[in-house]
């Protein structure tokens, strides 16, 4: 053992005595390694690929006039003879939700990234760098994915904009409360990066109500729409409880139980801050609206 760390020190010594030997790197002695550089060919100067240039004989390749990508040659082009079909139509407008899985929520848990005892909303998700939000891309939020269920084990208040009913059944199995909720592109940018926002010093604006197509999946109680009767959402619950086979937690008894009852209202962007006030965060100070038509513009 002494022998192998006096040989040890014996390498290491060598190589402090090469580096004090060796010249400090600066432009004048930096150059490529050998063979990384070669001479360039110039093309159509004798010995030096004369005759042809490398170009071939006689044609279109040799003379530089090949047609455009696509032609074939007068004919009518594949890209013309397929028809269009009606999958295609609109996909440039398609709503995109990034994906976001229970393992990855719950190793964000594990990390400290995401505080469990805090309702959790794009704000918190996109700070823990969990995911990527797009607003200009065509991205709406966040899919809650079953991928984890078997693993997830905490009890949150979540807000999320699509969820899959295996990943509501696991978020309510311990104990915890799931929504979904639209937000409107401008008020997704505002939500994910709210600090530029605040810096601009505007108001903060009203979220808008979702699109005809999407009113269905808001309003059903089975999908937790944040526009559901609330009344309803109870017996949803324990109808999931039933076809998954596990016991549904009384939250009302929860010690945490204000932190999991806490939603936003329709028309609200961050958990306890309203629509129409202003954020001063060099002077943190919240400046509210007193004009009445004011008061009634942001009301929900």
């Amino acid at each position: 053992m002494a022998a192998a760390s006096s040989a040890g020190g014996g390498n290491r010594s060598k190589a402090l005595e090469l580096l004090r030997t060796l010249p400090r790197v600066s432009l004048a002695n930096l150059r490529p390694n050998d063979g990384a550089r070669h001479r360039e060919r110039r093309r159509g100067r004798g010995r030096y690929g004369g005759r042809k240039s490398g170009r071939g004989h006689k044609g279109q390749r040799q003379r530089g006039t090949r047609p455009r990508l696509g032609f074939e040659g007068g004919q009518t082009p594949f890209y013309l003879v397929i028809p269009k079909y009606g999958y295609n139509e609109g996909h440039s407008l398609r709503r995109q939700y990034q994906p976001l899985s229970l393992k990855r929520l719950q190793y964000l848990i594990d990390l400290g990234r995401v505080d469990p005892t805090q309702p959790i909303d794009l704000t918190q998700l996109v700070n823990a760098r969990g995911v990527t939000i797009q607003p200009l891309k065509r991205d709406y939020g966040v899919q809650l994915v079953e991928e984890g269920a078997n693993i997830f084990a905490t009890k949150i208040n979540i807000e999320v904009q699509m969820a899959s009913e295996l990943a509501i059944a696991a978020v309510e199995k311990n104990g915890g409360v799931i929504t979904t909720a639209f937000y409107d592109p401008r008020s997704l940018g505002v939500l994910c990066k709210p600090v530029p926002f605040f810096l601009r010093g505007q108001p903060i604006p009203k979220r808008m109500l979702p699109p005809e197509d999407l009113v269905r999946y808001y309003t059903d109680p089975i999908n937790r729409g944040y526009l559901a009767d609330p009344s309803k959402i109870p017996e949803a619950r324990r109808e999931l409880s039933k076809k998954y086979g596990y016991v549904l937690p009384d939250i009302t008894k929860d010690e945490l139980f204000q932190m999991l009852s806490t939603r936003k209202d329709p028309r609200q962007i961050f958990f306890g801050l309203a629509p129409g006030w202003v954020v001063n965060l060099s002077e943190k100070k919240i400046l509210k609206p007193t004009d009445e038509k004011l008061l009634k513009y942001y009301s929900s």
